[in-house]
């Protein structure tokens, strides 16, 4: 039966949800990482890679410090008021994503208290609810970037986790680009021991055991290219 032959509501209503498909928006995510060079290069090579205009995907270190609970705070102001000098317009995104890291953070635990305070909270230009996500990586975020070689089920210290990442990576050093030209190949094993961690039991509120949430916003971003723009 060809497609003039078909039944005229079917018709009707399959060009509909083709139409509205065609209509939706990309989602739009504002990521702020406590990291000045090595998480928003990483991310940003990402989105690069990936052709993501930066009107959806804006990643930015957080400007008022490195620590957790400035970076939540950061984010959370950035988004509501924007800010001219770097082209954000205020409540432009449909999900905030704040990145930091464990280590010796006295304000770590208090950082995902008001992250999950925040989800959900504020709405955006649309007058949608927009989540909030605390994507935290214990001990730091070379944890992620060890697990594209290695497991890790047992606590490191952040300086252990460099130096065995040093042994795939010998000229490893903090900001440096083509991190993820360097390990693309292997990202798809490093979500699959990151979710491990996580089935194991493993929780950024633990701070102690290995961690990471970093594998859910690298396959956001990599599932964000088959969305319209």
């Amino acid at each position: 039966m060809g497609k003039d032959d078909q039944p005229k509501h079917r018709q009707i209503a399959r060009d509909l949800r083709r139409r509205t498909a065609q209509r939706q928006p990309a989602d739009r995510l504002l990521i702020v990482c406590e990291g000045e060079k090595t998480e928003p290069r990483y991310l940003n090579e990402i989105r690069q890679s990936l052709r993501l205009s930066s009107a959806n995907v804006q990643v930015r270190p957080a400007t008022w410090g490195t620590a957790p609970m400035q970076v939540v705070e950061y984010a959370e102001t950035l988004f509501s008021k924007g800010d001219r000098s770097l082209g954000v317009a205020a409540r432009s995104f449909d999900r905030i994503v704040a990145v930091f890291d464990r280590d010796d953070h006295p304000s770590y635990h208090a950082a995902l208290d008001k992250a999950a305070a925040l989800n959900g909270r504020m709405t955006n230009d649309e007058k949608v609810r927009v989540p909030f996500d605390a994507v935290a990586s214990v001990p730091c975020f070379e944890l992620w970037l060890l697990l594209h070689f290695e497991e890790v089920l047992a606590p490191l210290h952040r300086d252990a986790v460099l130096q065995r990442l040093r042994a795939h990576l010998p000229n490893y050093e903090k900001g440096q680009p083509g991190l993820w030209r360097s390990t693309k190949d292997v990202v798809a094993t490093a979500m699959q021991r990151a979710n491990a961690l996580k089935e194991a039991g493993h929780t950024a509120r633990d701070g102690q055991a290995p961690f990471t949430g970093m594998h859910g916003l690298v396959d956001r971003l990599l599932h964000l290219k088959d969305q319209p723009r």
